[in-house]
């Protein structure tokens, strides 16, 4: 579904719960261009949408990407005995 930002404006919970509904996301477009997207989110996937969208995360993940890719990695019992002393 793809809605300009007029139609979004003067219908919004329209727009919401047809979204909520079919489980599809709405584009919302502004000149005819995307700008924008409504998705549909469930409680368990808020957390992760939000992280996947946070610069600082996502610089990271892209840091321990790189750790693991050049073999710097621990064995996990190691850092949980840091924890315990």
């Amino acid at each position: 579904m793809a809605v300009n930002i007029r139609e979004l404006s003067r219908n919004t919970s329209g727009v919401v719960d047809e979204v909520t509904t079919t489980g599809r996301p709405a584009l919302v477009t502004k000149n005819g261009q995307p700008v924008a997207a409504i998705v549909p989110v469930d409680a368990s996937d808020w957390e992760n949408l939000v992280l996947s969208k946070t610069p600082e995360f996502l610089a990271d993940l892209a840091a321990a990407d790189d750790e693991l890719t050049a073999g710097r990695t621990r064995d996990a019992d190691d850092v949980f005995a840091e924890f315990e002393d």
